[in-house]
Parts: C-alpha cells; sequence; structure tokens
C-alpha cells in the first residue's frame, strides 16, 4: 500500500506592527472615555473645580506671602494664621448641604477628632515652615522648592496608603532633586541683599521640610477618608477640611498670643508699604486663596487620589515662578530656568509612569 506524502508547510509568524502615534492617540482616547463614563458628571465637575482651586488658590498664596514680607511684613506667625483664619469659608459651604440634601454630620469617634487634631497640628507646623521660606527665598525659588512634595507624597502615599512606586516614579524623584541642587548651588543669584547667607540657608531648609510635611498631610488625609470617613459623599471633604483647619487656627492663634504677633499687626499696618487698606488686603485674600487651595487639594485627594494632588500641586510650580518672574520681577537666572526645565521634566516622568500603571491595571 502506497503511503501518502504530507508535506508540511511552516505557517508564517504573525509579527505584531508596531504603533503609530495615532493607535496611541486612538487608544488614549478610548481609555480616557471609559474613565470618564466610569464616573457621574458630578464627580468630574467638582474634581475640576477642586483641581483648578489648587492651581489657582496655591499661586496666588505663595505670591501674597512675598507680597507680604516684600512691603514690611516681618511675622512668621502671622502669615501662618491667616492661613488657616478662613476655616469658617468651607463651613458656610458645609452647613446648607445639611438641609437642602438631607445629609448628617459625621459622627465623632475619638479616632477621628485624634486625626483631626494631628493633622491640624501638622498643618499649623507645615504653614509655618514655608512662611519661614518666603520670607527668606524669592517667590519662585519657594515654589520651585515646594515642587518636592512630589517626593515625599510619593513616599508616603506608598509607605501608608500603599499607593505603586515604579521606576517613573523613582526617576521624577532623582530629577527633581538634581533639580534642587542645582537651585542650592546657584543661591547667590537670587539672594536678596538684605537677606543672610543664612538666612537663605535656612528658607532653604524649612521650605523643604515644609514640602515634606505638605506630603504626609495628603498621605494621612487619603489615609483618614479611606479607613474612617469613606468616599461617602463630598460633605465629608468640607467637614474634614472645617476641623483641620479649626485645629490648626487653634494651635497658631496660640503661637501668635505668645509672640504677641497680635499687637505687631497694628505696628505693621502703619509701615507697611502701601497703608492700612493694602496690609488688610494682603492679609484677607491670603486667608481666602489658602482656604481655597487647600480645600481644592482635599477634594482632589477625596475624588481621586494621593497621586493626582502630588501632582497638581508640582504643576503649580511653573505657574507660580512664571508669575513671580512678570508680577513681582523675581530674578531668573540661567541655573534657575535649567532648575525649572529639569523640574518639568521630572514631572511629566511621573505622570507618564502613572498613567501607564492606571492603564495597566485597568
Amino acid at each position: 500500500m502506497q503511503e501518502a506524502l504530507i508535506i508540511s508547510v511552516p505557517m508564517e509568524e504573525t509579527v505584531p506592527k508596531p504603533k503609530t502615534f495615532w493607535n496611541k492617540l486612538a487608544a488614549l482616547t478610548t481609555a480616557a472615555s471609559n474613565t470618564y463614563k466610569s464616573k457621574p458628571v458630578s464627580h468630574w465637575t467638582l474634581l475640576t473645580v477642586s483641581s483648578i482651586s489648587m492651581l489657582v488658590a496655591f499661586p496666588a498664596s505663595s505670591l501674597l506671602s512675598r507680597v507680604y514680607y516684600s512691603n514690611g511684613g516681618t511675622s512668621k506667625w502671622i502669615i501662618s494664621w491667616v492661613a488657616v483664619a478662613g476655616w469658617p469659608i468651607p463651613l458656610l459651604v458645609l452647613i446648607p448641604t445639611y438641609f437642602f440634601l438631607g445629609l448628617f454630620p459625621t459622627p465623632l469617634t475619638l479616632k477621628l477628632v485624634l486625626s483631626y487634631i494631628g493633622l491640624g497640628f501638622l498643618t499649623a507646623a507645615d504653614n509655618l515652615m514655608y512662611a519661614y521660606g518666603y520670607a527668606y527665598l524669592p517667590a519662585s525659588t519657594a515654589s520651585l522648592l515646594g515642587s518636592t512634595s512630589l517626593i515625599f507624597s510619593a513616599f508616603f502615599g506608598y509607605l501608608l496608603v500603599k499607593n505603586k512606586v515604579n521606576a517613573s516614579t523613582i526617576n521624577a524623584v532623582v530629577v527633581i532633586t538634581c533639580a534642587m541642587a542645582i537651585i542650592a548651588l546657584d543661591s547667590n543669584s537670587d539672594r536678596y541683599g538684605y537677606v543672610t547667607k543664612s538666612q537663605y540657608a535656612m528658607g532653604f531648609v524649612w521650605n523643604i521640610l515644609g514640602s515634606l510635611l505638605h506630603g504626609l498631610i495628603f498621605a494621612l488625609s487619603e489615609l483618614v477618608f479611606i479607613k474612617l470617613l469613606g468616599r461617602r459623599s463630598f460633605h465629608v471633604v468640607l467637614e474634614q477640611q472645617v476641623m483641620v483647619s479649626l485645629f490648626g487656627f487653634l494651635f497658631t492663634t496660640i503661637g501668635l498670643l505668645v509672640n504677641d504677633d497680635f499687637q505687631e499687626m497694628a505696628y505693621e499696618a502703619k509701615v507697611f508699604e502701601g497703608g492700612k487698606s493694602s496690609y488688610l488686603s494682603v492679609l484677607i485674600w491670603s486667608v481666602i486663596t489658602f482656604q481655597l487651595g487647600i480645600l481644592g487639594g482635599t477634594a482632589v485627594v477625596f475624588l481621586a487620589s494621593t497621586v493626582l494632588a502630588g501632582v497638581l500641586n508640582s504643576i503649580r510650580v511653573p505657574l507660580t515662578s512664571i508669575a513671580a518672574v512678570l508680577i513681582l520681577h523675581d530674578p531668573m537666572s540661567g541655573f534657575k530656568i535649567l532648575s525649572l526645565v529639569i523640574t518639568f521634566w521630572g514631572f511629566s516622568s511621573y505622570i507618564y509612569g502613572n498613567y501607564s500603571q492606571s492603564k495597566d491595571s485597568s
């Protein structure tokens, strides 16, 4: 019997074609559309408003702090105090929600009260550290140093909330650290004539420490939402902001009384450039912008995550730096421009890495 001859022809392997720019854009558009549809419109509206609040109010409060010191203000406690003196602002928004939306206040447990007290104390300390930074540094330099909050947000987010850390995050940390080193080496180019080298160094260190506390506060706020408050309704954001700012206000008021800085206000108003009306305008607008910025940051943590809050908090850096140069005529050396570009590179790396990570997980 003759055997049939069977010839096997190897099949050609299918080689995946490399994705073009338009394929990647289509995939990004689809992912964005799916993400948008996964949440109600009210969620994205609140997130947008909160993000804009961070990106506008934080730079404005930074510039106002610098204006306060440039025009005759000297107290670190007064600037720290106005940063939390606006605690009734979110309260005025919170109270109507109980009546019109039929909501009830969150029961105050011992753990929740202790968390509010702890966050209030950290907020008071954070504001005081930043006040030292803006007292001795140009606003553009202080804002660049404030970009290190992204490093600490990533670190504490990983340590406390178990947010993931990838290679892009590590790269961003290294790049931003290098940018800060450039500023430190170029300190003589933007140091005010009346600021000594030791004061400049003090402002540099306190600003970095303030960024550390800022990152810690973001992570602890998210932890409170996860463990104690839950992501039930936006009114819990207002509740936390009212209580944290209230305790921060109490701690700062004690410091103000101990240092007799309430009496210092009357003297500063007399010698302030532009007179008493200008002095009060700076303080009042500082109260409003500080509170709106903090409220926006807390809302972003609630609606999204510490990661997005850290990214937005760092995006404000170039906005503040550019505004400080245009409005306050801050010195902008070549090294500072280089540091700004490198910092933006670090931000881009961080954003891209976290986008890719979220896309893979989904």
